[in-house]
This record gives structure tokens, sequence and C-alpha cells, in this order.
């Protein structure tokens, strides 16, 4: 049912297209290298003699952070090579900065139409394609499955609405399910779900979160005062909103107010998933009554109320100034969540709202294990809010709980490594089976004669 993606495909593309070319146009950097996205890679040579070509994807800034221990783990490894792709030009970003020692190449992942994902993969050659997350496209697996690549999903997942959708198009699913060599969930719900689309149930297990086996870097108590002073937060309690989506911002805003009519001497942290979007952010400040600050107009001058960081990839550092963390895309109508393994992972007390569907089994085990607050709504927010901020001895038990929840659930990354490993000895003995009967064939064969 190939062909049928492929017929749909284009339409679609033109249809939405408006749409995607001024999110683009909002969010900046793209005009630069969209070729790549027409199949036209940059920067990548003919593969050397006996090097083995790994092609990874991973969509965005989160998914760019969680792979860089494997980019690391293969950095010795003189027999293998990396093209690491993704699909924002955040994360083409964050790619760039952090790792072009660890990379052959680093591109934009081509539109998923066959002439340019033909175009992509007859320049980039992979003997290993790894997907990150929900990466599941129907064109690139099906170029693997052509040229009998293996393709290995890591850190699998499957949200509610892509399971909805591809249970509503099992042709879709089918088409998935016949490219995958091996499925690695991030948990057993993840695994049930793809055994229940059709996936070869051989071929997926659970391997954990690499995203858990995350180190960051802690802040020392002077440049975490001189971050303070950037953003002009004080001295005061720091309320962190967490890559906030549309209208969470406001109701931060709201409980900030409700925290200081209960005497709490605090201040807000904002960090939009999108810093594109600063103009809403700060259209929900400006008849708030507080002071407030954009990261990117400049260094603070003033303590203010609210500090905004418009910025990308700083979220750890700045996660690292809050008392307590509002995780979000988790208040309605958002309901999928954003990820809080980072917040958790540093010892935060958490709040999110009853949308945590992309995190669903983190977040019941971080509530369970006394680390997180689910609340309702945004009354129920600025409530909970108010009860940790005046409770000191509750947050130290709930960063206590955070941590250990957090080293409990490690691992994920060495496993995955070893499947990954274990793919690469298989293909090189493919590789070493074919020359050999090649060779065979050739020695079998009837000496040659010249013609009298």
């Amino acid at each position: 049912m190939l062909w049928l993606y492929r017929l749909l495909f284009l339409p679609a593309l033109l249809l939405a297209s408006p749409y995607y070319l001024l999110r683009m146009r909002r969010r900046g950097g793209y005009r630069r290298h969209f070729a790549q996205r027409l199949g036209a890679i940059q920067g990548l040579g003919p593969k050397p003699a006996g090097m083995k070509r790994i092609w990874i994807q991973a969509v965005s800034v989160g998914e760019m952070l969680a792979i860089g221990p494997i980019l690391e783990a293969f950095r010795t490894d003189r027999f293998v090579e990396i093209y690491l792709t993704t699909t924002t030009s955040t994360g083409y970003k964050v790619a760039s900065e952090r790792y072009r020692e660890l990379t052959a190449a680093i591109g934009y992942f081509p539109i998923d139409w066959w002439p340019f994902s033909a175009n992509a993969w007859y320049r980039v050659d992979p003997d290993l394609v790894v997907l990150t997350e929900g990466e599941r496209w129907p064109e690139h697996v099906n170029q693997a499955v052509l040229r009998k690549v293996p393709v290995i999903s890591i850190n699998a997942r499957i949200s509610d609405r892509s399971f909805r959708r591809l249970q509503s198009f099992p042709w879709v699913a089918r088409q998935l399910t016949r490219g995958h060599s091996r499925i690695l969930a991030c948990s057993e719900h993840d695994a049930q779900r793809f055994r229940q689309l059709g996936f070869v149930a051989d071929s997926v297990s659970v391997t954990g979160n690499i995203k858990l086996d995350l180190s960051i870097p802690e802040l020392s108590a002077q440049e975490k005062t001189a971050l303070r002073h950037e953003l002009g937060l004080g001295t005061e309690l720091v309320l962190l909103g967490s890559s906030t989506w549309e209208g969470e911002e406001t109701a931060l805003v709201e409980t900030l107010r409700a925290c200081r009519a209960a005497g709490i001497a605090c201040r807000l942290l904002l960090v939009p998933r999108h810093a594109e979007r600063r103009s809403h952010v700060e259209a929900a400040l400006r008849n708030s009554g507080f002071s407030y600050l954009l990261r990117t107009r400049g260094l603070a001058t003033e303590v203010v109320d609210v500090a905004v960081a418009d910025t990308t990839g700083e979220l750890r550092r700045l996660t690292q100034l809050a008392d307590v963390v509002f995780v979000g895309k988790s208040l309605p109508p958002h309901d999928q969540g954003q990820t809080p393994v980072e917040a958790a992972s540093l010892g935060r007390p958490l709040l999110f709202g009853p949308g945590m569907t992309n995190f669903r089994g983190i977040a019941e085990e971080l509530v369970k294990a006394g680390a997180a607050v689910q609340v309702a709504d945004v009354n129920a927010l600025a409530a909970t809010a108010i009860e940790l901020l005046k409770d000191p001895a509750r947050r130290t038990a709930m960063a206590t709980a955070a941590k250990s929840w957090h080293v409990a659930n490690q691992g994920a990354l060495e496993r995955t490594l070893t499947v990954l490993r274990d793919e690469l000895d298989r293909i090189e003995e493919r590789v070493r089976a074919a020359n050999l009967s090649k060779v065979g064939n050739f020695s079998s064969r009837p000496p040659f004669k010249a013609k009298e």
C-alpha cells in the first residue's frame, strides 16, 4: 500500500505547506540548507572502505540532547561514522553546537516523499538506520527495506494520538512494521502498543528511556548567583514554567499573583517551549502589573517579577535556579505534556497538569514516588504552588524522591548501545560472508582459456 501513501503525500504536503511555511518563518533558520530537505545532502563524502555508516534521525532539541551519550560512545570506534539529521532549526542548532566533532556530517531530514527520500538515501548510503522516539516515516523505512538496511527505533514510544491514528489507518502501520528490525521501547506500555499494531513481537523489547541516563553538569553556587543576576531574579524563591505552551504563561502569572497575595516572596521564570512565541508571552505580561525581562533583550539591570528565557538550549541550566517546576503542555486544552525527566534528575519538586499523555508512565511513577503533584486545573496549580513554596521540608522530601526515582531508572543507555553494537556486528558478519561467497564463486569457475 506504499503507492497510496506516495499518491496522497504530495497533495497533503501542498495543502499543509502554508501552515508549515508560516511556522518555519516564525521560528527562523529554515531557509539555510533547505535543499537538504529535498535530498540534496551536503558535507557528506563517499563512505570510506571498511567504514560502517549509521544514519541517526532525532527530530528536535530533546531527542538531540538525549542521543549525545550514544554519539560519545561511538567516538572511539574508527570503523563507525555517524550521519546525524534533525527536523527543526532548533535541533539543527543544538547539533551543530555540540556534535560536529562526533559526526561525519549534520543535516536536515528529507521530506518523506519518494524522490526526496531516494535522493538522500543514494547520497548517504547508510549501513544502519536509527530513529528516535516517535519517528516513523513510511518512505524512509521503505528505502531501508529496498536496500536491506536494518532500522532500529530507540527510545521508542507511541503517544495516544499516534496510536489512535495508526489504528485508524492500519495500512500505514503495516507499511511500518515490515521495515523495522528492532523496536527498543521506553516502557512496557509502549511495547504492548507496538505489538498491538502488528510489529513482530520478537522484535520489540523494553530497554527503557535513555533520557533517564542523562548527566547534567551542576552549576556552582557562584554560577547560579551570576545567572540569577543576568535574569533579574534576585534571591527569592523561583517558580519555573518549563517548556510552556499557549495559555500556560497566563496561568503561571496568575499563580505568581496568588503566591504574592499569600505573602510568599517569589519570582517567576518562564521558558516557553518555542522561543518564537516571545511576542505572545510578552502580550500576557504587558498588562499583568508585573515587571518583566526577555532574555534576548540583554542582561537585567534590576530585579524583575518575571524573567522570560526566550532562548534555546538553556533549560537544563535554568532549571537549577528553580525551587518548584511546572511542566508545560499539560494544562487544558493541552494534553501531551513535556518531559519532566530533566527536572527530576536535578532533584526539583514537580507540578504538572492532567495532560501528560506523552509521558504518562513517567508522570504516574513520579507522583507515586512522591516527587510530583498532578493538578487538575489553574486554580489547583496556584493552590499547590503556594503549599510547596511555603513548605521547605516538603520540597526537600520531593527533591530527594525525584533524584531517587531517577537513579533507580537508569541503565537504558547501555542496553540500547548493546543492541546497536550487536547489529553492527551482524552487518559485519553479513559483509564478510558475502565477500567469501564472491571469492568462492570465482574460485569455483573453470580456469580461463584463451581462444585458439
